[in-house]
């Protein structure tokens, strides 16, 4: 049944499209949408098993605190930027849209 609603949901784009570059708009802020929400969710979850990894590590051996704390640094910036290459890929799709002619 949710197939049938999100494919509804999907083709009611053609149905009123007044235009074809309208139907591409359109899509596009949903893909902007979807992509940047899914890495932010991604970065999310990557973060989260970061930062509890260095917990346990500094828990196991307090003396390495230091050396894990760099390095989950490190680790966040990359997941990080990983957010911001699909934020600009979503700010690309929406702007400046390729598939319009």
């Amino acid at each position: 049944m949710k197939k049938v609603v999100f494919l509804l949901i999907a083709f009611a784009g053609f149905a009123f499209a007044g235009e074809g570059d309208s139907v591409i708009k359109a899509y596009s802020v949903v893909a902007a949408g979807l992509g940047l929400g899914l890495a932010a969710l991604g970065g999310a979850i990557g973060m989260g098993h970061t930062a509890a990894a260095t917990i346990a590590g500094t828990a196991r051996n307090p003396g390495l605190g230091g050396k894990l704390m760099t390095t989950m640094f490190i680790a966040l910036a990359m997941i990080e930027a990983q957010v911001i290459y699909a934020l600009v890929i979503a700010l690309i799709a929406l702007y400046a849209n390729p598939f319009l002619g």
